[in-house]
């Protein structure tokens, strides 16, 4: 029973995969297309960012991702997990593993939302997108207005994190 609990999305995936298939068979195939696509780019990024954060993992001891992103690394750890989160391109799954990893060496959560808010909604090719398009004003004030929000969501998720952890998650993470 624990097995299929474990896998409740993806059986539920299937099932709507398959009355997609039955009801509206153009749109199980389209679906179907765009699965395999998604699939096939996870497959070539993904293993190069494992081999990355294994060398990670081994190259960058715990006491420097401790003071570095820790909770005691104030402005600093934030800045870093900016410049963190805005210089790489790629996916945001990509940034998912590589944050589990940090917070695993003891980077803070604060710094952790800020890198993956950093990654999400900071990069710096699109701040170039929007000056061209949107104009200095716009995307100064955009990206000042998001970090500041990214910092306010990142120490109300450290203070609720601390309060009510996550007994399972903090317990397979530290493995």
């Amino acid at each position: 029973m624990k097995t299929i609990k474990n896998f409740t999305a993806p059986i539920l995936v299937l099932f709507v995969f398959l009355g997609l298939a039955v009801w509206m068979p153009d749109t199980a195939v389209r679906s179907s297309l765009v699965t395999w696509d998604y699939f096939k780019e996870m497959a070539l990024i993904l293993p190069p960012v494992f081999i990355l954060m294994g060398l990670m993992e081994v190259w960058i001891p715990k006491s420097k991702i401790q003071s570095w992103l820790g909770r005691g690394s104030g402005i600093k750890g934030a800045m870093i997990a900016v410049a963190l989160g805005t210089l790489p391109t790629g996916p945001l799954y990509v940034a998912f593993p590589m944050t589990a990893s940090l917070i695993r060496k003891g980077a803070s959560f604060t710094n952790m939302v800020v890198f993956l808010g950093s990654w999400a909604a900071l990069k710096i090719p699109q701040l170039m997108v929007e000056i061209k398009f949107m104009g200095t004003a716009f995307a100064v004030t955009r990206f000042i207005l998001t970090l500041m929000a990214l910092m306010l969501i990142g120490l109300l998720m450290e203070n609720i994190l601390r309060r009510y952890p996550d007994k399972e998650w903090v317990a397979n993470a530290k493995k």
